[in-house]
C-alpha cells in the first residue's frame, strides 16, 4: 500500500505545482523614427514614430542620451487653443493597431538639448513599455513635410 501511497502523492503535487506556460511578451515593431531639426537657440524638438503591438501594450517612458528630459506628450486643441501635455500613463497601444506619434498629435518631446540636431543626423532614443521588452530606436533627423504641401493647386 505505501508503494501505491507515495507515486501518487508525488504526481498529486505535481498536478498542484503545475503552471501554464507564461504568455509571451508583446512585440512591439517600429517604423519612421525621425526628430526634428532644433531650431536656432532652442534646446527642445520633437520626435515621430510608428509603433505597432503584437499584444495590448503601453508606451510607459522614452529616453536619450542626448537630452535632459524626454517625454510622451500628448497635442490637442481645447477651446481653440492649442495645448501639448506630457502623457503621464503613457500611450495605449492596442494589440495589432500602428499607432502613429506624428507632428500636430502625439509625439516625443526631447528638452535640454545637449547640442543641436541638424538634419542628417542620427538620435538614439529608448522606448520603455508596459509589457514588451525596452528598445533601442535610432531616429533620423529630418524637416517633417508641411502639412497640406502635397497638394499641388491646378
Amino acid at each position: 500500500m505505501k508503494r501505491l501511497l507515495i507515486p501518487t502523492a508525488l504526481l498529486m503535487l505535481a498536478g498542484c505545482n503545475q503552471t501554464s506556460a507564461p504568455e509571451a511578451l508583446a512585440v512591439v515593431s517600429v517604423s519612421d523614427a525621425t526628430c526634428r531639426p532644433t531650431l536656432n537657440g532652442r534646446d527642445v524638438t520633437g520626435c515621430f514614430v510608428t509603433l505597432t503591438a503584437s499584444r495590448n501594450d503601453r508606451l510607459l517612458s522614452v529616453a536619450a542620451p542626448l537630452a535632459g528630459m524626454a517625454q510622451i506628450h500628448e497635442m490637442k486643441i481645447e477651446d481653440d487653443i492649442m495645448k501639448m501635455a506630457e502623457l503621464r500613463d503613457g500611450l495605449a497601444l492596442p494589440a495589432g493597431d500602428a499607432v502613429s506619434l506624428k507632428p500636430g498629435g502625439n509625439h516625443i518631446m526631447l528638452m535640454g538639448l545637449k547640442q543641436p540636431l541638424v538634419a542628417g543626423e542620427q538620435v538614439s532614443i529608448t522606448l520603455n513599455f508596459e509589457q514588451a521588452q525596452p528598445m533601442g530606436v535610432r531616429a533620423l533627423v529630418v524637416q517633417p513635410p508641411v502639412a497640406g504641401a502635397d497638394h499641388v493647386a491646378h
